[in-house]
């Protein structure tokens, strides 16, 4: 597997400044000898707007001027949602959705298979690859679910930055990527603590979800994601890029474990990733020719949760 040169880091282009707003020229004034004429029409309009609104009040009796704004917004609204309020109903529903599959169970392998959505799952970044991953997302109109890994933060946090951006769920994939299960209590919270708190310094929502590196874990694993309130998350379908075993391959082990509810596993990071960008549209395209909709993982939570009183799996990694 490549090793990376940990001294180069990746920043952030700063934006572009705003173009300087000119104030519009003030209207011309009416001539003078308009100003008295117009000063009589409009005295006339407002003496027959109060008579008009006189005459309504006497045939309601008075009961219009007990209306109160609250109630007349509920009959005509006010103003349509703006896009930003529609994603902060969204992510609050999804936040909702994650407290109520962990009501029933600290882990899942997948949704249900009820609905049509499957979720795309990328580990181990950021890394070099993972803007060019993201972009390629983002042209095909597809969010995605990122487990990251906290120390990858100091080189390559513009990936993560963003994936923040275009709107894909970010889950915790420990601070320095261990074998969880041989970890002590306290480290095994520091792992998934220091993680977390590198993602709400980028900006972004303390994650609610985790993924154990290796699949491994174990008993105190689980309570401390309890504590913390996250739900683990597994896999249905491996894709193996990690091995590299080319694009064809990848593939065709996305597409063959893709049904409804999957939950699929690649990575962004981790070595050379260029194989797992060239195999994402055709990936993509296949699924939706299936009649199968690419999702985040709250997303599938919300619409297609996993049923109740499957058993809980045991660490993938045997401990």
């Amino acid at each position: 597997m490549t090793r990376w040169d940990w001294t180069w880091e990746e920043r952030i282009r700063p934006a572009e400044p705003l173009a300087e707003v000119k104030p519009s020229p003030p209207l011309p004034a009416p001539p003078s000898r308009d100003v008295g004429r117009f000063r009589r029409r409009r005295a006339g309009v407002l003496l027959g707007v109060v008579a008009l609104v006189a005459v309504v009040l006497s045939l309601l009796g008075g009961q219009a001027t007990k209306r109160t704004s609250a109630h007349l917004s509920r009959i005509v609204p006010l103003h349509k949602a703006s896009a930003s309020e529609s994603q902060a109903r969204l992510a609050r529903a999804e936040n909702e959705a994650v407290d109520r599959v962990l009501s029933y169970t600290p882990i899942v392998t997948r949704g249900g298979a009820s609905g049509n959505e499957v979720a795309l799952t990328f580990d181990d970044g950021p890394g070099p690859y993972t803007q060019h991953l993201v972009s390629v997302l983002d042209s095909l109109r597809v969010k995605a679910t990122f487990f990251v890994v906290g120390k990858q933060e100091r080189y390559f946090s513009a990936g993560t930055a963003m994936e923040i951006n275009a709107g894909d769920a970010i889950g915790d994939h420990t601070e320095t990527h261990p074998m969880m299960a041989s970890l002590s209590k306290h480290d095994q919270r520091e792992q998934l603590f220091e993680q977390a708190a590198r993602i709400e310094v980028l900006g972004g929502s303390r994650p609610r979800l985790f993924r154990p590196p290796y699949g491994s874990f174990n008993a105190t694993t689980l309570h401390e994601l309890h504590v913390m309130h996250m739900l683990m998350v597994l896999w249905s379908t491996d894709t193996e890029d990690y091995t590299r075993p080319g694009v064809h391959a990848i593939v065709e082990n996305a597409l063959a474990g893709a049904r409804p509810g999957a939950i699929i596993l690649m990575h962004d990071a981790g070595g050379d990733r260029s194989q797992t960008i060239a195999a994402l549209p055709t990936i993509i395209r296949g699924l939706r020719k299936r009649g199968l909709r690419p999702v985040t993982i709250p997303r599938l939570m919300l619409d297609d949760p996993p049923p109740r009183g499957l058993p809980i799996p045991k660490s993938l990694a045997g401990d």
